[in-house]
């Protein structure tokens, strides 16, 4: 969450800066189409996707592309994770941008306002937007129309030991399903030994952030369903109890065995989940890659995220990577026909199943969940992230408030030191919002 929040700070920042990029110069793009020997149009196409893992699987989508007609050729550059955005901003300001750019989807309509993105809604049949979620589709518009198209997300889902529930008595087929049987069911599996515990039933703050529990409470944004600033809902009672609900579990294990599990799920392959210490977390669905690799016979489970009380729904946060063609591509035509490909059923179901990824075409995302290709477990666990995403919503930057992440994030930090209250810290953060936005206005 944490760097996620801090990419998304990053590129809208970066964004407002696109002036002092203009003497940069990476692509060969010059507004005219490229071609190749052969007479087709070269689209440069950049991602960060260099990995052992996937670097291989978004080359063959490129590879079956250019098979599958003889007048575009599609290159792929990899540009590291750090490097890309501002490299592709500084691209565009001096008139050689890429083609095709795989961007970050919260900031997709600050881009849009920019004129960073280029307006993809010339390019798009009136039913386009219905092959993708919807929650996703809207997070690419500014001002009704998409300036880019989904590619991949996420969502947050409860793992939980099976093996621990039946030992304490708990139905391991019957995962808490509400706020209240969470405490309940962890209190249940806590194994104390003096200070110390040689078993945790869970602990909120590992795998996702505060404000994926507010998300949950709410069941919407700061911003509400539609984004919109003119209303702003940071200091609310629910907000206030929510992180004195997460400060609890805190005080009540003690730093120390917070801190110390902490460390442990910091390494990766020493995550105590994997070993039975730690009962139940709440993860991203591809968390099940990290348990079959070093846990491939741990005996789990998979749910939603519990609700914040009966009826309220499982609301759950995900983000997500969209394909954008940037202002000044050199045949934005000939992009547009990649990016359908790159996003439809057959490269997204290629990418989900190959990455075990989630993608945003939803007929791709429902066939990955049922491919003989993933195991019985890798299926469970898929079919859930696919269910899940029913109850997904992003936190998009509103045009008006760029970064506002880091004007709420400080205060919560101080609410956790100890140094303000709950209500003081989101008092002042809805100042600062609020402020941000009369200031964009």
């Amino acid at each position: 969450m944490k760097n996620l929040r801090a990419l998304l700070a990053v590129l809208t920042g970066t964004a407002l800066m696109l002036s002092a990029c203009a003497g940069f110069q990476t692509s060969s793009n010059s507004g005219e189409s490229n071609t190749n020997d052969d007479g087709k149009t070269v689209v440069d196409f950049w991602s960060f996707w260099g990995s052992e893992i996937r670097r291989p699987i978004i080359d063959k989508i490129v590879e079956d592309f250019n098979s599958s007609q003889d007048e575009i050729e599609v290159k792929h550059t990899f540009i590291p994770w750090g490097d890309i955005w501002t490299k592709e901003l500084a691209a565009i300001a001096a008139g050689n941008p890429p083609d095709v750019v795989i961007n970050d989807i919260n900031a997709t309509a600050i881009r849009g306002k920019e004129n960073q993105a280029m307006n993809l809604s010339q390019f798009m049949d009136d039913d386009f937007s219905e092959k993708f979620y919807p929650e996703l589709w809207n997070a690419t518009l500014h001002e009704g129309d998409s300036y880019g198209v989904p590619f991949n997300t996420d969502t947050r889902v409860l793992f939980y030991n099976k093996d621990a529930f039946e030992e304490v008595g708990l139905d391991p087929e019957a995962p808490p399903a509400t706020w209240a049987e969470l405490e309940e069911y962890a209190a249940k599996l806590d194994v104390k030994n003096g200070d110390n515990y040689d078993r945790l039933g869970f602990y909120p703050m590992w795998g996702v952030g505060y404000d994926v529990w507010l998300l949950n409470a709410n069941g919407e944004n700061y911003f509400g369903p539609d984004h919109n600033t003119d209303t702003v809902n940071i200091n609310t009672e629910t907000n206030v109890e929510v992180l004195n609900w997460l400060k609890s579990w805190r005080d009540r294990l003690g730093e120390n065995v917070v801190n110390s599990y902490q460390a442990q799920i910091d390494s990766q392959q020493g995550n105590p989940f994997f070993n039975g210490d730690l009962a139940m977390i709440v993860q991203q669905p591809t968390f099940y890659t990290q348990i079959s690799e070093y846990a491939e016979d741990l005996n789990f489970g998979v749910a939603p995220m519990p609700e914040y009380e009966p009826g309220n729904g499982h609301t759950s946060w995900g983000g997500g990577f969209v394909a954008e063609i940037p202002e000044g591509s050199s045949d934005p035509e000939a992009a547009w026909k990649f990016i359908e490909y790159l996003t439809g059923a057959e490269a997204q179901e290629y990418w989900a199943v190959k990455n075990f990824d989630n993608i945003a075409n939803i007929e791709a995302a429902e066939a990955a969940a049922q491919s003989d290709e993933l195991s019985e477990e890798g299926q469970m666990v898929y079919q859930m992230a696919v269910e899940s995403m029913e109850n997904t919503l992003l936190t998009p930057a509103p045009v008006a408030a760029p970064g506002y992440y880091n004007l709420i994030n400080p205060q919560v930090d101080q609410f956790f030191l100890g140094s303000m209250t709950a209500e003081e810290a989101l008092e002042q953060a809805q100042k600062d919002v609020e402020n941000l936005i009369e200031k964009n206005k």
